[in-house]
C-alpha cells in the first residue's frame, strides 16, 4: 500500500481523510480517529463477559488433578461416620465410591456447562452484534444481517476476547488500513464477501435489473426482498434463515 498523491505532489484527502492505493488498485480512506475510537468501545464492551468468563474458567482450574480438595474433605467425612462393621462389607465400600465420583462428575458438568454457555453468550454479543451493526451490510449488500452471519458467521471467531475473521482455509485475515492489525469486522467481511463467487448475487443492485427491480432489499411495507437468483446462490443455512426471517422471494 501506498499514500495516493496528486499531479502537484500532495496527498489526496477523502472528507478529510488520507487515502491510500492497495496493490489491487483499491482505494482506502484510513479514518485513525475512528479506528482508535472503535478499539475503545469493543474493549468496554468485552470487559464484563471476560471478566465472568474467566470466573468460570477459575472454577474448572479446582478440578485439575488427581484429586478434588472439596470431594476429598466430603470422602473422609463420610469414611469416618460409617460404622466400623459396615466397611467390612465391601459393598458399603463401593456405594461410598460411587457417591463420591458421582458428587465430583455433577459438579464438574456444571462448570464445564457454565463456562460453555459464557462462551455462547460472549459470542452472540460480540460477532452478532458486529453484524446487527455492520455499515457494510446495511450499505453495500442486498441481504439483511442474519443472512449474512448464517452464510459468514462462521468465518469470525472470539480470541482473548477480540474478534478475529479466518478465510476459507483457516488463515486470519489482517487489514489493509492498518498494516500489520487484524481486520476489523466490516473490512474482514469486505475481504469475504469479494472472495464469494457468488457476491454479485448478493451486492445491491448487481442481483435485479430493469425500472422495477427492488435494489434496496425492502419491499412494500418495507418488507425484506430479494431476487430468487439471489436466493438461490445462497447456501441452505442462509437460505433457512432468509425463510425463518420472513424474507419475500421475487421472480
Amino acid at each position: 500500500m501506498k499514500l495516493k498523491i496528486d499531479a502537484e505532489g500532495h496527498a489526496v484527502l477523502q472528507d478529510g481523510k488520507p487515502v491510500y492505493l492497495h496493490d489491487d488498485g483499491r482505494e482506502i480512506a484510513f479514518d485513525g480517529a475512528q479506528a482508535f475510537g472503535k478499539i475503545g468501545q469493543l474493549t468496554g464492551e468485552n470487559t464484563a463477559y471476560k471478566k465472568r468468563f474467566e470466573e468460570a474458567e477459575s472454577k474448572l482450574k479446582s478440578f485439575d488433578g488427581i484429586a478434588d480438595p472439596a470431594a476429598a474433605l466430603k470422602a473422609l467425612e463420610t469414611i469416618t461416620s460409617l460404622d466400623q462393621k459396615k466397611l467390612i462389607d465391601a459393598g458399603e465400600v463401593e456405594k461410598v465410591k460411587a457417591e463420591i465420583s458421582k458428587a465430583f462428575e455433577t459438579k464438574l458438568a456444571e462448570a464445564t456447562g457454565e463456562a460453555q454457555a459464557l462462551k455462547q453468550q460472549l459470542y452472540a454479543e460480540k460477532v452478532g452484534g458486529a453484524f446487527a451493526r455492520s455499515k457494510f451490510i446495511a450499505e453495500k449488500l442486498a441481504i439483511p444481517p442474519d443472512m449474512v452471519e448464517a452464510r459468514f458467521g462462521k468465518n469470525f471467531a472470539i480470541e482473548d476476547g477480540k474478534i478475529v475473521a479466518k478465510d476459507q482455509n483457516g488463515n486470519k485475515l489482517y487489514s489493509a488500513a492498518n498494516p500489520g492489525e487484524l481486520a476489523g469486522p466490516d473490512e474482514a467481511l469486505e475481504l469475504l464477501i469479494n472472495a464469494y463467487p457468488y457476491k454479485d448475487s448478493i451486492l445491491k443492485g448487481s442481483g435485479a435489473s430493469g425500472s422495477g427491480a427492488d435494489q434496496s432489499g425492502q419491499g412494500a411495507g418495507g418488507k425484506k426482498s430479494i431476487s430468487r437468483a439471489q436466493f438461490e446462490a445462497l447456501d441452505p443455512a442462509a437460505r433457512v434463515s432468509a425463510i425463518k426471517g420472513g424474507t419475500a422471494i421475487t421472480d
